[in-house]
């Protein structure tokens, strides 16, 4: 690649932290099973396995959530290419050339789906952000306009600035 980089990194905003989970997960499991126990005690004994399936369920949900912390997609733009990569390792999922890519803002059928925030280029197609808010995929996506420009429109790259 050549001297003039520019590097997004793409994360979700993850609002609870891991302490929170599991403070939020014990609260849960005491309220659950301390009204569970109390129904068991009068006789109602099938109520027990439903609070620990329920319990389970909502640990494999937080667990699940959880794990979405450690998405990543990186976009750099140099004065050739574009890369895309995902993940810590940073391996390269899409390439393009730069002056044939374009950033497009692909909406939903519905209104209940989100927007599609694509990169494009010689009939391959790249999503990204697709964890971002509405608001953050157009941000990102006038962002990346502006780096790439549109297809036969390069803009000239701020030498070895980051962002």
């Amino acid at each position: 690649m050549a001297n003039g980089l520019q590097r997004i990194v793409l994360a979700p905003h993850c609002s609870l932290s891991v302490r929170g989970a599991v403070y939020f997960f014990a609260l849960m499991c005491c309220a659950t099973f301390g009204v569970a126990g109390v129904v068991a005690a009068q006789g109602f004994w099938p109520v027990l396995p439903f609070a620990g399936l329920e319990m389970g369920l909502l640990g494999w949900a937080l667990h699940q959530s959880m794990q979405r912390r450690h998405q990543r997609q990186t976009i750099v733009v140099s004065d050739d290419e574009v890369v895309i990569a995902d993940g810590e390792r940073e391996c390269p999922v899409a390439v393009f050339k730069r002056h044939w890519t374009r950033v497009k803002v692909r909406s939903a059928g519905s209104r209940l789906h989100p927007s599609r925030l694509v990169i494009e280029s010689q009939g391959k197609t790249c999503e990204v952000g697709g964890f971002l808010t509405e608001d953050e995929r157009r941000r990102v996506a006038l962002q990346l306009t502006s780096l790439i420009g549109r297809m036969n429109d390069t803009p000239a790259l701020a030498r070895g600035s980051m962002i």
